[in-house]
């Protein structure tokens, strides 16, 4: 969670998050968005952070940087720890 308390590059524009709100492969993703959203936000207020949980759909998470540029990673079957440490590695610009 250290990771996210701090304020994230001016390049990224916005992340999205999806998972399934009641499927056990989403849970580290449901457990990170509880531990760390309210991180992320207290640190980038104007940064837009949306979650999206849709039955059936697989955990994953999106970053768009400026130009378009967009990464993105799947969570399925993660540790909130795991989640953790991907979701930093794909907001670290390039």
């Amino acid at each position: 969670m250290s990771a996210f308390a701090k304020t994230l590059s001016p390049a990224l524009r916005e992340i999205r998050i999806f998972c399934c709100q009641s499927n056990q492969a989403s849970a580290g993703t449901r457990q990170f968005i509880l531990s760390t959203y309210p991180v992320i936000k207290k640190h980038n207020p104007d940064l837009p952070v949306m979650i999206r949980e849709a039955n059936g759909t697989p955990a994953r998470v999106f970053a768009r940087f400026e130009r378009g540029v967009e990464k993105h990673v799947e969570l399925d079957d993660l540790s909130s720890s795991d989640v953790a440490a991907s979701v930093a590695r794909i907001l670290s610009v390039s």
